[in-house]
Formats: structure tokens, C-alpha cells, sequence
């Protein structure tokens, strides 16, 4: 193992690099360690917080990073110790921005909205509420005035009486100035199925939505953008690709991996999954289990893969639990009303309160190439992503579900 020192900061890895050198216990002493290693540019991520000793040694990345192997790899234990303190960041030294993970410093205290439609007002009616002492303040953007009057309003007069907490302020903000926050939320949609569309409603706004988010990955790249770029509009998984290929791609096309980094952009619209797994987990029997034990997996859409225990896992009960989660939205649509308010809040709301806080939340996260939805938090700003011993048929369904998202784009 190699030990260095760069800009007041500790860094290890396996390969030598043309770094000033330190020593072991210099590093150690540390509370934050950067591993450096070499990984696919666009097939990996460019940072993320260590959980077990095999991660130091992999070569590529694929959905197996959601499966905690049995541990074959001896390290020193004061480094043992710092992985299991999550205090090892990997670092992918291809990215040619990789350094600038060394001074990265977590601030999620400024808000952007864009797209002021039934999800976005709820997402921002939710803020506010949860936001106190949290967000210092939300900014919001419409293509149409008239909405960014209507919640500059609304929103300011959310408040309880004689309070004395903070409530984020809800500024209006002009499209130029978007990029001024610490997280961006794309609430956008060009068009909401009306209810009688067939099929899976999601994909019905891909290709309308798609060029929205292109356009707006592009600015994001031309002004330099830092933060987070949340998503939260349908396809949500598939439109964090989007944004992440057009982000980086320069001004002919060709991806220069210059752009938004992989982990920059997360998806929120699988919490609502997880809520939805939840409320039809008491009509069936055996899926009591999954408050306590059970997980969602995968896209917000039609090959989510939910699982009834992560612990004493049955599939019989798991794919039961799957399609009455996968078809909820319909569920709604059948009472004939358009489902935004579950998805606004948790999706949307409480998952972003919770990364904020450094909770747990289901979000998309980048792996091997695809945006892909798991259990996860930030850890000191860095992505963590939750690894579990996996039944051998769950592991099944979940690379199965992986394969079918990444070959749409």
C-alpha cells in the first residue's frame, strides 16, 4: 500500500502515484481517507464511500456492489477500521476532475425547484413544512409566471403559529439563475397521461421529457454546476442517464466526461415505492415482514423488484408484494384522480430531507453505467451505497431488472 499527502489531505491506494509521500500512521490518524484506483470512465463512479475491504480490489462495476461478499481480503486493521467507521472514500482517478473531491465540501442549505406542476407545488409545500431549521431557501422556476406568483405566495404563508423555528424562504428566481443552490430539483414534465392511457405511464413522457432535461444538463455543464441535480420527473432512472450522457458530452457531441459527475445526479422515485410496498404489505399474508426487513430495488416503473425480507427472503410472497406495488398507480388512476401527492412526498420531500440529514432514502444512484434505484445515504457528502448478503433468487431478480434498465438507453 501506497501513502501520500496532497493539498492537506491523506490518500492510499494499491498503485503507485506521482504524489508527495506520507506515512501509514500519518494517514490513520486522519477521520477522512482517500483511495485512489483507476475504473472505467462512464461505467463507474467517481467517488463513493468504502463498505468492505473488496471494494479496494475492484476491477469494473455492476449491480453486485448491492451484494456483500464474504470478506477475502486482509488489510491493515487501522484501515479496517476506518471502512467500517466509513471514513475510506474511493476516489476514480480517470475522472480528470478527481482532485477536486479533496476540497469538496457538503452545503445543502440552498433549494432550487423547476417545474411548479401538482408534483413540484407538493415536493415544495413539503419542504417548507420539513425544511425548518434545515433549508435556509428554495428557489422556484416556471416557464409559466403565473405558477411562480401563485407558490411565491402560497408557499411564504405556510407557517406555525407563533413558532420560532425557521422556515426556508421561497425566493422567485429566473431560469438563468437556476444553478444558484446547492441542490437543483427537475420536477419538469411536458405532458401527464391523461387517465385513459394504457401502459406504463412513466415511459408514455420519456421522449417529451427527455429533451427538457437535455437542455437543462447542458446549461448545468456550461455553468459549472457543483450541487445536486435531483430528479424527480418521470422516467425518473432513465432521465438521470439522460442528463449525465448530454452533461458530458462537448460541443460535438463526443463525451469528454467533462460534465455532471455520476454521483451528482440522483433519482427520487423510489421512495414512493417503498411507501406503496408498505400500505400492500397488510393485505397480504407472509409480507408482514417487510416494514422491519424488506427493500425496493430497481426503477421507479414497471421492473421494480421489491422483497419481502432481506433476511428470511420468499419469492413467492416478494413477487405478490411486486406486482401490487408495480401497478399502485393504477390503483389511483382508478378513483380518477391523477397520482402526484404520494410520489411528491415520499420521493420527492422526505427522501431529500432525508439525504440532506444523512439518513437512509431509497434514490437512483450511478452503477456500471446505469442509474439504478437501492437503498443509500451521504455519508460526509459522499454517496453510500446499503450492501446485504442477498438471497440467491433476489440477486436474480435484481440483475435481471438491471439488465432490462440499462438496455433502454
Amino acid at each position: 500500500m501506497y501513502y501520500y499527502k496532497f493539498k492537506d489531505k491523506f490518500l492510499l491506494s494499491l498503485e503507485e502515484y506521482n504524489l508527495p509521500v506520507a506515512s501509514e500512521d500519518e494517514c490513520v490518524k486522519n477521520d477522512i481517507l482517500y483511495f485512489l484506483r483507476k475504473m472505467p470512465l462512464g461505467k463507474s463512479r467517481r467517488s463513493f464511500v468504502v463498505t468492505s475491504p473488496s471494494e479496494l480490489f475492484l476491477e469494473d462495476e455492476d449491480i453486485e456492489i448491492l451484494n456483500q461478499p464474504q470478506n477475502s481480503y486482509v488489510l491493515p486493521q487501522k484501515l479496517e477500521d476506518k471502512i467500517n467507521l466509513r471514513q475510506l472514500v474511493f476516489v476514480n482517478t480517470n475522472y480528470n476532475n478527481w482532485q477536486e473531491i479533496l476540497t469538496f465540501n457538503q452545503n445543502y442549505k440552498k433549494i432550487n425547484i423547476i417545474g411548479l406542476g401538482d408534483v413540484g407545488g407538493t415536493l415544495l409545500t413539503g419542504l417548507r413544512l420539513l425544511g425548518k431549521n434545515i433549508i435556509e431557501s428554495i428557489g422556484i422556476y416556471d416557464k409559466n409566471i403565473d405558477k411562480i406568483n401563485r407558490w411565491f405566495y402560497e408557499a411564504n404563508q405556510i407557517l406555525e403559529p407563533f413558532s420560532t423555528d425557521k422556515y426556508p424562504e421561497i425566493i422567485k428566481i429566473n431560469e438563468e439563475d437556476i444553478f444558484d443552490c446547492d441542490i437543483l430539483i427537475f420536477c419538469v414534465s411536458s405532458n401527464v397521461p391523461g387517465l385513459d392511457e394504457k401502459g406504463d405511464v412513466r415511459m408514455l413522457q420519456f421522449e417529451g421529457n427527455s429533451k427538457i432535461i437535455k437542455e437543462v444538463a447542458k446549461n448545468a455543464r456550461k455553468k459549472n454546476f457543483k450541487g445536486i441535480f435531483a430528479v424527480v420527473s418521470d422516467p425518473v432512472d432513465l432521465l438521470c442517464k439522460v442528463a449525465f450522457l448530454e452533461s458530458n458530452k462537448d460541443e460535438n457531441g463526443n463525451l469528454d466526461y467533462k460534465g455532471l459527475n455520476p454521483e451528482q445526479i440522483i433519482g427520487f422515485g423510489l421512495g414512493v415505492m417503498n411507501a406503496r410496498a408498505s400500505f400492500y404489505s397488510n393485505f397480504i399474508k407472509g409480507a408482514e415482514t417487510y416494514v422491519k426487513e424488506g427493500r425496493v430495488f430497481g426503477p421507479h416503473g414497471k421492473d421494480i423488484v421489491v422483497a419481502n425480507s432481506i433476511l428470511n427472503y420468499d419469492d413467492e410472497i416478494s413477487i405478490e408484494l411486486t406486482e401490487r406495488v408495480k401497478n399502485a398507480n393504477i390503483d389511483v388512476r382508478m378513483t380518477g384522480f391523477k397520482p402526484f401527492i404520494a410520489p411528491a412526498l415520499s420521493s420527492g420531500t422526505l427522501s431529500i430531507i432525508s439525504l440532506i440529514k444523512g439518513d437512509w432514502f431509497y434514490g437512483s444512484t450511478f452503477i456500471g453505467g446505469t442509474y439504478f434505484g437501492c437503498k443509500m445515504r451521504t455519508n460526509n457528502g459522499f454517496i453510500e451505497i446499503e450492501r446485504n448478503p442477498l438471497n440467491e433468487r433476489l440477486l436474480m431478480r435484481i440483475k435481471e431488472s438491471y439488465r432490462k434498465l440499462g438496455e433502454i438507453i
